[in-house]
């Protein structure tokens, strides 16, 4: 019996769904999804009589059966897992045989899927906004279905929306019509013919435009954003063409972008065909396009070979951010790709200091049995993946070696779903001639044992050495050193370093006030408009009890919501005494406004009711 997904009521082992076909109206005024999703399942087993579906917050008003009515009842509701939806097949089914389910439904106005905007809260201010988030275990709160990375589909989708709209989805556009049923409303076709798990569904609608930016890709953004876009991430076409060099073909067609507005809970999800983008990304200088490097690499790693479970997210994620940096190597020299992960290495650090290096979700395998996946999340499976992987390419011989076994991976589990032990199993028979090696790696330590991993790769320092230097007199110096500090220090600095710089401050004790008042003097970061500096500077400030910077700091964990910055900007600042009121009351005005994990999370981080998403 294969392992059953904690955070799933489907049993895939009895039947398994191929397809959606879904039809439906997207209503801005009652803020919900209605229409019908048409599922081809296949029996996996004789006598199969009954169907479990996940659920969450939805209307179920109908469903057929190969176009006969069936009896269906919805189960108790569980915290974080929603609904299970239990259909009595009017018949019987053998092995092997489909049936076409068509259920009609409607979503909630809460659904954990969909964030519903008002005009107020876009760029053009003008028209209303929707776009889904259904990673990790959400799709289920769009629409019934076996909500498991275990299972993948194709889809073909009919939306309808107001004329002034456009929507997109993940997958190929596949042309317009006008709404037969109203004049005011046109119907967008999409078609994914490349089969995909159910958190991969994704539906934008908004005033949007487009720019060609490559030979298979266009960003879209509204109005006000996409000349800014385009330019951001001009590279696109370039990463693409590097991955597949290591990994094998893109096999989705078009790569297109969609930034969307500041309340996106994530630097990007690397929906197919349509990569969602956070606006913080827009530095104006290129800097931050290593989260596009890593939702492109995703169409390899995540996309084509999925996790089986949630627990096993390193699969989708540590393999990721190490072809995301082999993209920066090839881009900016070796030299480059050793400082972004030595600066992974830290940011892992960061994270189990605040977990805390006994708490079983730094496992790099953890257990998820009733756990909420939102709540685990962390840089784990990114970061503890990715050194396991550096740590195994330094010992088997370098990275030309290393990238052979995974473009064969690649190739071996493209379009499955997969555990550790299939990836391992794989990496032993490849690496045959080099067992006595895998076996020297203590794989006990490095996958189910809190904390840091048992090893720490070797890194190239030679762009580290300077944030390092530099962090080191900022943290010896006394007051009398204050003088000696100039702007002459990060001049020379390119973004990454001076990110890696405040991120090495932020792994020890907070600085005294009298430094970040002069740092603030000579080095002027509250002008910078870099997010990943400016996150990490007002964490330093806060930490230092700075109540000039409290401003600051919840200006910027308020007017974006990705969670990487929001959700550590109002930690410090509840934790700080002079701050712990404002950060609860400003998180009480913006509540509605955010996105509903983003919200739950930030609830339970503050210690506010009302903590389901």
């Amino acid at each position: 019996m294969a392992e059953a997904d904690p955070s799933s009521f489907a049993s895939p082992g009895s039947c398994r769904t191929h397809h959606l076909y879904l039809r439906c109206r997207v209503d801005f005024e009652s803020r919900s999804l209605r229409g019908t999703a048409a599922l081809t399942v296949r029996a996996e087993r004789d006598n199969l009589r009954c169907l479990i579906l996940d659920t969450k917050d939805l209307t179920i008003n109908k469903t057929l059966v190969n176009g006969q009515e069936a009896a269906f009842a919805l189960g108790e509701r569980h915290s974080f897992k929603g609904t299970p939806m239990e259909i009595t097949l009017p018949f019987e089914l053998g092995k092997g045989q489909d049936v076409v389910v068509d259920i009609s439904f409607e979503t909630s106005p809460k659904s954990s899927a969909l964030q519903w905007l008002a005009p107020e809260q876009t760029s053009g201010r003008r028209h209303p906004f929707l776009f889904s988030q259904c990673q990790a275990h959400h799709c289920r709160a769009v629409l019934p279905c076996q909500d498991t990375p275990s299972v993948k589909l194709t889809y073909y989708a009919e939306v309808s929306v107001p004329n002034e709209l456009v929507a997109l989805m993940s997958a190929e556009r596949d042309g317009e019509k006008p709404d037969p049923k109203d004049s005011t409303r046109k119907i967008y076709r999409f078609s994914q013919p490349v089969p995909i798990p159910s958190y991969l569904i994704a539906l934008v609608v908004g005033a949007l435009e487009s720019r060609e930016i490559g030979p298979r890709t266009l960003v879209w953004a509204e109005k006000e954003l996409v000349e800014k876009s385009a330019y951001e991430f001009a590279e696109t076409e370039t990463m693409l063409k590097i991955v597949e060099d290591l990994a094998g073909p893109y096999v989705w067609g078009h790569y297109d972008l969609l930034v969307l507005p500041p309340s996106f809970p994530y630097g990007g999800m690397e929906n197919p065909c349509l990569t969602f983008v956070t606006p913080t990304l827009l530095a104006g200088d290129r800097s931050l396009s290593n989260v596009i490097a890593h939702e492109i690499s995703h169409s390899w790693t995540g996309n084509l070979v999925t996790n089986k479970t949630w627990e096993h997210f390193w699969l989708n994620e540590g393999l990721t951010v190490y072809l995301e940096r082999r993209i920066g190597g090839q881009l900016f020299g070796e030299q480059f790709r050793q400082f972004q992960a030595l600066g992974g290495w830290r940011e892992l650090q960061n994270t189990i200091n605040t977990l805390g290096g006994t708490n079983p979700l730094t496992n790099l395998i953890p257990n998820l049995k009733e756990v909420d996946p939102d709540v685990a999340y962390s840089s784990v499976p990114y970061e503890k993946g990715s050194a396991l992987l550096l740590h195994l390419e330094q010992l088997l011989g370098g990275p030309d070696i290393f990238i052979g076994f995974l473009r064969a991976y690649i190739q071996q589990f493209a379009y499955k779903s997969i555990m550790t032990d299939d990836w391992k199993n794989f990496l032993y028979s490849y690496f045959k001639d080099k067992v006595d090696i895998l076996d020297s790696v203590d794989w006990n330590a490095w996958m189910n044992t809190p904390g840091m991993p048992p090893v720490k790769p070797q890194y190239d320092m030679t762009l580290s050495n300077a944030c390092v230097a530099l962090s080191q007199r900022w943290i010896k110096a006394n007051e009398n050193d204050l003088s000696s500090f100039s702007s002459a220090d990060i001049e020379q600095m390119s973004s990454h370093q001076r990110i890696e710089f405040l991120a090495l401050l932020l792994l020890e004790n907070p600085l005294p006030l009298s430094h970040v008042r002069r740092m603030q003097e000579v080095y002027n970061f509250n002008a910078v408009n870099n997010s990943e500096i400016r996150f990490r500077w007002l964490r330093l400030c806060i930490q230092a009890k700075w109540e000039d910077a409290i401003p600051l700091a919840l200006k910027m964990a308020t007017e974006q919501g990705r969670m990487k910055f929001t959700r550590p900007l109002f930690k410090d600042l509840y934790k700080f005494d002079q701050s712990r009121d404002q950060a609860v009351s400003a998180f009480e005005q913006h509540r509605a406004r955010m996105h509903p994990v983003t919200a739950m999370l930030v609830a339970r981080d503050l210690k506010v009711a009302g903590q389901t998403a």
